[in-house]
C-alpha cells in the first residue's frame, strides 16, 4: 500500500505544471488499496473475514457478526421477523440452550446490553460480542458466532416468551415521531419498499406469526454468503483465520437462494412536500432532501470526489452555525450533508430545529444559502481555514493509530463489508489527503450546488408541534417560498478578517510556589504564587489527548432565588458571546486546524472549566482558560440569541410524555423547588437579568487563589510547567471566604406514590427511589454500587426473560457527600399500562428476597467479574484518571486510598451485599412514581 501512495506522489512532484492534471488523474485511477493491517479473507462458501490484531484494550477481542440482510428482505407475513430473528440470537442455541448465553457471558464480565447487543436495519443484522481472550472465554465466543450463524434453536416456548420483549420494545418506539413518521416516510420513500419495511415490524404480525414464517426467515437470509465475520483485538490473526476456517467453512447455502434484490427509491419530477403536527412533538424540524443515485467508491479518484464532499459541506456547516449565532437565529441549529439514505439511494440534505413559527423563515434561509453558494461560492478564506480542520481530524487517527480502540476498526469494517466502504488505513487515508487537498480549487467545490440542488427528486418534510393558535404553512406556502429564493438576488457572503491569535503579548507569569510528588500515582501537586493548585497526572493512553477539569466552591447557591435563573445561565451566556474581543464565531475560526475545547461552567455548589485539547495545542486552550477569567465578552446580541435558540428548545418540551414525567419527577423529589432540577421553561428565560448574569459570572470567577486544576494526559511536567505559571500563576486573586450553601434541597420523607398523566400511547414508566441521610462511607458505597449491579441482572433475569415484561431495566445505587451524606437507588423501566402494578410488585419482591435471603454466589461472580474487566480497561483511560483525581481532591479525600485494586474487587462478599440491601432498601423511606397514559390508572 505504502508503495501505492509513493508511487503516486512521485507522479505528482515529478511532471511539469502544465501537464500534471491528466496525469494526476491518471494516477487517481488506481483502485483503493486495502490497510495491509487487517487480513480480508472469503471462504468457499462466500462467508467474508476480517481479523485484526489490535492491543487497545489489551486481552480483549471484539467480535462480529454481520448479516447483509434486514427488513428488506421480509415478505409481507414476516414485517418485523428480522428484528425478531436477531432477539433470539439469545435465547437458545445448539450449545447454549434457553439463557444460557447470556449467564454465561455475564460470568465472563460482559454485560448484557452495555456489551452483548445486535441491531437490525433495513438492510443488515449485526451482532456484536465483545470478550476477553482466555482461550476459554475465545473458544466460546467463536461457538456463540458458530451458533448465531447457524445454530438459532427458535422453540416454540422461547418464540412465545420473546413476543411480549420485543413488543415491549414496539410499545418505546410509539409516540409523536413515529405517528409523524409513518405520515411522511411514504412521501419521503414514495412507491418505494423502503416506505414499509421498519425494522420494527407491525403490532398485529408480532402478536400472531406463525412459528415456521420466523424459522424461513433465518433459514432463508443467514447463509455464509450474506455473512461475515469480523475479530478485532488482542488475537493472533494466524490462529483466528484458521478457526474461522475451520467453523464457518462447512456452513451451506440454500440450494434454491432466494433473490437478494436491491430495491429502487423511484426519482421523481415534482418537489413532495410532507407537513405532519402532533400534540405530543416537542420539536419543530425542517427536512430538505434531494436524491440522487449512489456514487461507486473503487478508485483514488473516487476519494478524492468525496473529499470535495467533505470540504463543501464543512464550509456550509460553518455558515449554518454563524446564522444560529445572529442576533436573531432562524434556527437553533442546522446542518448538512451528502450521504446514503439507504442502500440503492443516497441524498443532499438540509435539517434545522426552528421555534414556534419558524417554518417559513427557516426553509427560506436554507434555500438562501444554498442559492448564495449557487451564484457566489465560497472564500478563499472559508476553503483555507476548513482544509485545516479536515486535515488536523485525519492527522489525529494518525497520531492515535496505536491507542486506537478495537470496536473502532470494526466498525469501519462492517461499512467495508455492507457498503464497500473504503478501509486504506489511517496513515494511508492522512498522507493522501495532505498531498491532494491542495490540488483541490473553489470551482471545483462550487460547482457541486448545481450538482446535488435540483428540481427534481426533492423532498421537504416540515415535523412540529401541533399547538392552538399556531399556523402550519400549506404545500403552497413552501413551494412558493422556494420559488421565489430561486428567482432572486443573493448577496454573497462576506466575513471580517481573523485574527492570527488570542493575546498580543503574555501576561506576567507567577512561579511555582510548592511542588508535591506522588511517586506511587504518578501524580505530581503544584501550588502557584497566586495560591491555584494544579495536578498533573501524565499518560501515554492516548498519544493525542490532554483533558483538565477545575474547580472552585460557590455556584449559583450563593445567590438568592431571583437572581437563580441569571446566575444559572451565566457561562452559558458568556459561551454565546466569546472572550476579549472575539466573538464565539471568531474563536471558532481562529481554532481551525486545532484541537481545543474550553468550557465555564457555574453548578450549584461549584464553578469552574472542562477542557480538551491535543498537545501541540496546549497553549491555545491554557489562553483561552485565562481570558474566560480575566476578559468574559459583554455581547448583547449574543444573550438574545441565546434566549432566542433556548425558547426553541425548550418551548414545546413539555409536550413530550418522557419529558413531562421527567420534569415532574424532579419537582416530586425537591418538593416542588424550582432549583431542585428539572427542566427550563420557555418564560424563565424571560427571568434572566444579562447585566446581572455577567456580574455574577465575573463574581465567580474573580479569585483564583482557591480554584483546583487537574490535568491528564500526554504531557511532561517540565514541559507544561512554564504554561501554567504564564496562564494560571497569573490570574488574579481576592482575599475572601467563599464555600457553596446548603439550599436545603431534599427528597421527601416517607413512602410517596405519585401517577403522572401524559401522553396518548399505551407507555408507562416506572421508577422507584430508595433514598435517605446516611453518614458517608466509601466501602458502604462500594457495596451499594455493586448491589445496583446484581439488581439489574436479577431484573432483566426475571422482568424481561421471564414476564416478558420489558425490553430495558436497570438499577444503580449511590452516595453523595454534599450539600448532605445521602444515599440514593433508583431503579426505573419502560412498560406497558396493564403491566406496571405487577411489575412493580414483582420488583419489591426481589428486593425483599434478597434482604431475607442475600444472593447467590454465582450472581455476585457475575458483577465482580464486570467490575474486574472495567477496572483493568479504564485504568488505561485518560477519562478515569482526570475524574477520579477530580473527585478525591473535590471531597478531600487521603490520595493513599486513591488505587482500587482486584483485591478490593474481589473481597466483596454476598453478605456485604445482603447487609447493604436491609441497610438501604428501606421499605418506609422511597418514592415510587409511575408515568400513565392519559385515561388509565394504576390499581
Amino acid at each position: 500500500m505504502k508503495n501505492l501512495l509513493i508511487a503516486f506522489m512521485l507522479v505528482i512532484s515529478t511532471i511539469p505544471a502544465f501537464s500534471q492534471s491528466s496525469e494526476i488523474n491518471k494516477a487517481l485511477q488506481k483502485p483503493i488499496p486495502l490497510d495491509p493491517n487487517v487480513k480480508v479473507g472469503q471462504l468457499e462458501n462466500g462467508l467474508t473475514y476480517y481479523i485484526r490484531q489490535n492491543e487497545k484494550p489489551e486481552d480483549k477481542v471484539e467480535f462480529r457478526l454481520v448479516i447483509n440482510a434486514g427488513s428488506m428482505q421480509e415478505n409481507d407475513k414476516q414485517l418485523g421477523l428480522a428484528h425478531f430473528t436477531e432477539h433470539m440470537a439469545f435465547n437458545g442455541t445448539e450449545n447454549f440452550k434457553k439463557n444460557e448465553l447470556v449467564d454465561y457471558l455475564q460470568s465472563a464480565g460482559v454485560k448484557f446490553g452495555a456489551d452483548l447487543n445486535a441491531y437490525t436495519s433495513f438492510d443488515e443484522t449485526v451482532y456484536i460480542l465483545p470478550i476477553p481472550t482466555d482461550e476459554e472465554t475465545l473458544d466460546n465466543g467463536l461457538t456463540v458466532l458458530q451458533d448465531w450463524a447457524s445454530g438459532l434453536l427458535m422453540t416454540e416456548d422461547e418464540i412465545d416468551k420473546e413476543r411480549g420483549v420485543v413488543l415491549e420494545e414496539w410499545r418505546l418506539g410509539q409516540g409523536a415521531s413515529q405517528r409523524m413518521r409513518d405520515e411522511y416516510f411514504p412521501v419521503l420513500f414514495k412507491d418505494s419498499r423502503y416506505a414499509e419495511r421498519l425494522p420494527i415490524g407491525k403490532k398485529e404480525i408480532l402478536e400472531n406469526f406463525k412459528y415456521e414464517t420466523l424459522r424461513s426467515f433465518y433459514e432463508d437470509w443467514y447463509r455464509p454468503n450474506l455473512m461475515a465475520v469480523i475479530a478485532v483485538g488482542d488475537v493472533d490473526p494466524a490462529e483466528m483465520e484458521k478457526e474461522i476456517k475451520e467453523r464457518f467453512g462447512d456452513l451451506k447455502n440454500p440450494k434454491k437462494p432466494k433473490e437478494k434484490k436491491l430495491y429502487e427509491v423511484p426519482s421523481h419530477e415534482e418537489t413532495y412536500v410532507s407537513i405532519v403536527t402532533d400534540k405530543e412533538a416537542n420539536f419543530n424540524q425542517i427536512q430538505i432532501y434531494y436524491k440522487h443515485d449512489n456514487e461507486v467508491m473503487k478508485s483514488l479518484s473516487d476519494m478524492r470526489r468525496d473529499l470535495v464532499y467533505s470540504l463543501y459541506n464543512g464550509m456550509l456547516g460553518e455558515r449554518l452555525n454563524e446564522l444560529s449565532q445572529s442576533a436573531n437565529p432562524p434556527f437553533l441549529f442546522a446542518g448538512t450533508s451528502f450521504s446514503p439514505m439507504v442502500r440503492s439511494k443516497s441524498a443532499y440534505s438540509s435539517f434545522a430545529i426552528v421555534g414556534e413559527g419558524g417554518f417559513e423563515r427557516g426553509v427560506e434561509v436554507l434555500a438562501e444559502e444554498n442559492k448564495r453558494i449557487k451564484e457566489h461560492g465560497f472564500t478563499s478564506s472559508e476553503l483555507d481555514r476548513y482544509k485545516k480542520t479536515f486535515l488536523n481530524n485525519a492527522e489525529k487517527s494518525v497520531k492515535e493509530l496505536d491507542k486506537t480502540e478495537s470496536n473502532r476498526f470494526a466498525s469501519a469494517y462492517i461499512q467495508h463489508f455492507l457498503r464497500n466502504s473504503p478501509i486504506p488505513g489511517a496513515e494511508f487515508e492522512y498522507d493522501f489527503y495532505k498531498n491532494l487537498i491542495n490540488t483541490i480549487t473553489l470551482p471545483e467545490i462550487n460547482m457541486l450546488a448545481d450538482k446535488w440542488v435540483t428540481d427534481e427528486n426533492m423532498v421537504v418534510v416540515l415535523t412540529g408541534t401541533e399547538k392552538e393558535g399556531v399556523e402550519m404553512p400549506t404545500e403552497d406556502d413552501i413551494l412558493k417560498i422556494i420559488n421565489e429564493v430561486e428567482n432572486s438576488e443573493i448577496e454573497a457572503y462576506e466575513e471580517e478578517e481573523v485574527a492570527e491569535g488570542f493575546m498580543t503579548q503574555a501576561p506576567k507569569a507567577g512561579k511555582v510556589a510548592n511542588s508535591i510528588s506522588h511517586e506511587e500515582l504518578g501524580v505530581t501537586e503544584l501550588e502557584l504564587s497566586n495560591g491555584v493548585k494544579v495536578v498533573l497526572k501524565p499518560t501515554e493512553f492516548k498519544n493525542d489527548e490532554v483533558k483538565m477539569r477545575a474547580y472552585s466552591f460557590g455556584g449559583h447557591s450563593q445567590y438568592e432565588m431571583e437572581d437563580y435563573y441569571s446566575a444559572s445561565n451565566a457561562t452559558s451566556l458568556i459561551s454565546e458571546a466569546g472572550v476579549s474581543d472575539f466573538s464565539n464565531t471568531e474563536i471558532q475560526k481562529m481554532l481551525s486546524g486545532k484541537t481545543v475545547r474550553v468550557s465555564p461552567y457555574i453548578g450549584s455548589l461549584s464553578e469552574g472549566f472542562r477542557a480538551e485539547t491535543s498537545p501541540q495545542d496546549l497553549e491555545e486552550m491554557f489562553q483561552l482558560t485565562h481570558l474566560y477569567f480575566t476578559s468574559p465578552r459583554m455581547d448583547e446580541e449574543a444573550f438574545g440569541s441565546y434566549v432566542s435558540k433556548n425558547k426553541m428548545l425548550y418551548g414545546n418540551l413539555m409536550s413530550n410524555p418522557q419529558f413531562y414525567y421527567s420534569d415532574k419527577l424532579s419537582m416530586i423529589l425537591s418538593q416542588g423547588n424550582p432549583r431542585g432540577g428539572g427542566f427550563p421553561k420557555a418564560e424563565d428565560l424571560d427571568k434572566i437579568d444579562f447585566q446581572k448574569a455577567y456580574d455574577i459570572y465575573t463574581e465567580r470567577f474573580a479569585d483564583a487563589s482557591d480554584f483546583t486544576f487537574v490535568f491528564v494526559g500526554n504531557f511532561t511536567v517540565e514541559g507544561i510547567t512554564p504554561l501554567l505559571e504564564t496562564y494560571l500563576g497569573s490570574l488574579p486573586t481576592v482575599e475572601r471566604e467563599d464555600d457553596w450553601v446548603d439550599l436545603g434541597i431534599r427528597p421527601p420523607k416517607g413512602v410517596v406514590k405519585e401517577e403522572i398523566i401524559k401522553g396518548t400511547d399505551q407507555k408507562s414508566y416506572a421508577t422507584i427511589l430508595y433514598h435517605g441521610a446516611t453518614e458517608y462511607d466509601k466501602q458502604k458505597s462500594y457495596h451499594l454500587k455493586s448491589l445496583g449491579e446484581l439488581v439489574t441482572n436479577e431484573l432483566i433475569d426475571i422482568l424481561r426473560e421471564e414476564k416478558s415484561g420489558v425490553y430495558g431495566v436497570g438499577a444503580s445505587g449511590s452516595m453523595q457527600r454534599l450539600p448532605e451524606s445521602r444515599y440514593s437507588f433508583r431503579i426505573a423501566f419502560p412498560c406497558g399500562p396493564e403491566n406496571v402494578d405487577d411489575l412493580v410488585k414483582t420488583t419489591h419482591e426481589i428486593l425483599a428476597d434478597i434482604k431475607e435471603n442475600g444472593v447467590k454466589e454465582e450472581d455476585l461472580t457475575k458483577v465482580k467479574e464486570a467490575q474486574l474487566k472495567s477496572l483493568k480497561e479504564n485504568l488505561k483511560t485518560n477519562d478515569y484518571w482526570l475524574n477520579r483525581l477530580y473527585d478525591f481532591y473535590y471531597y478531600e479525600d487521603d490520595l493513599g486510598n486513591f488505587v482500587i485494586t482486584e483485591d478490593k474487587i474481589e473481597a466483596l462478599t454476598t453478605e456485604d451485599l445482603k447487609v447493604a440491601a436491609n441497610e438501604f432498601l428501606n421499605e418506609d423511606q422511597f418514592v415510587e412514581a409511575i408515568l400513565l397514559p392519559e385515561g388509565a390508572s394504576a390499581e
